[in-house]
């Protein structure tokens, strides 16, 4: 039997050590360290960033490819890897946070470093959205709305955006204009009742059903190009929609944060979709909460002239299969980075609990 006591790295242990500066092999032991490094936070990266560095990846070699349709596809390149190193580093510094308070207790840090390692997505999401405006025609230099306006008139024997302007009121304009802007708030509201509960398989989950769904927008979105009925239509109505308080807020916001083109599939829909299943496999109560507004967010991408009906269904498509997706990746080995230490008994209850 072994009676030796067991050995506790110190603190600084779990600190990267310093190459050893001899000049001789200086040049090697920084290639070794950034290679240990490396290996280190991509073993600290779980299923949501496997989707997300894969994203990155992939549009960054279609820059690369079609360089010559951009301005400046240097920029893109370096904000791109940017981005990547900020993920990387992230997962790793949350990773050393979580092994030192195992072993020295919690600190404040801990808590700081555990906040933005599970709420930095909604900040990628952003990112990679306000990106699509510069990607729009990295590939195809056209519009292709011709033709999803000519599907939906084949589907429906109309436009639908111009149809609806003849139910137009400033109390309908509101609410659809309102039901518009819950959009930002389902995967907040359902991200944060799973962080709240420390569900924290059910919440990567939910968030790489998320970037699973938007991953396979954006790509779409950067080989056909759409840019949307207010645009592509516009002049073919009698003017804009007029409201209250929330249809001035939302014109405001739209004037200056309005992107040209990734229309389709919508991303609204595909993101609140995805959602939308997270919640009925994590907190299944929650799914008919959120339900009514979903449905009501979908009929307001038309309503507002910010979508076709193409878009919905194809935002219903991608949602659903980034679903499909992200519950095959959460099988994964890996998929979930370490539980912090301060997981509680309860927080390991609800987790198999779907209905709490």
């Amino acid at each position: 039997m072994n009676t030796e006591p067991p050995v506790f790295r110190s603190e600084e242990a779990l600190l990267p050590q310093p190459v050893p500066a001899d000049s001789s092999t200086s040049g090697a032991g920084i290639v070794v360290f950034v290679q240990q490094e490396f290996a280190a936070a991509w073993e600290a990266c779980g299923a949501f960033e496997w989707v997300a560095l894969s994203y990155l990846a992939l549009s960054g070699l279609l820059i690369a490819l079609f360089a010559e349709n951009l301005q400046h596809p240097a920029r893109l390149l370096a904000v791109q890897f940017l981005v990547a190193i900020v993920i990387l580093g992230l997962c790793l510094a949350a990773e050393r946070s979580a092994e030192r308070a195992a072993i020295f207790g919690e600190r404040w840090t801990t808590r700081v470093w555990h906040f933005w390692r599970h709420w930095y997505p909604h900040l990628f999401f952003l990112f990679c959205f306000e990106e699509l405006g510069k990607l729009v025609h990295l590939v195809n230099p056209g519009w292709e709305d011709a033709k999803l306006i000519a599907f939906d008139y084949w589907l429906t024997g109309v436009h639908p955006a111009l149809w609806l302007e003849a139910f137009a009121t400033p109390a309908r304009n509101d609410f659809f204009q309102f039901a518009y802007l819950t959009y930002f708030t389902y995967l907040l509201i359902v991200g944060g009742i799973l962080y709240y509960r420390r569900d924290w398989r059910g919440y990567w989950a939910v968030m790489t059903y998320s970037a699973a769904g938007y991953a396979m927008g954006y790509v779409i979105a950067i080989f056909f190009p759409i840019e949307s009925p207010w645009f592509a239509m516009a002049g073919a109505w009698c003017g804009e929609l007029h409201g209250g308080a929330i249809t001035t807020t939302i014109n405001f916001i739209e004037h200056f944060g309005r992107v040209r083109g990734a229309a389709f599939p919508s991303e609204h829909v595909a993101g609140s979709i995805a959602t939308l299943w997270g919640a009925w496999r994590h907190r299944r109560w929650l799914f008919w909460v959120l339900l009514p507004l979903v449905m009501c967010m979908c009929a307001s991408t038309i309503w507002g002239r910010y979508h076709y009906l193409a878009d919905v269904f194809a935002g219903l498509a991608t949602g659903t299969l980034g679903f499909v997706m992200g519950t095959w990746m959460m099988r994964r080995r890996g998929a979930v980075a370490t539980e912090p230490p301060w997981q509680s008994d309860r927080s390991r209850f609800s987790q198999s609990c779907p209905s709490c």
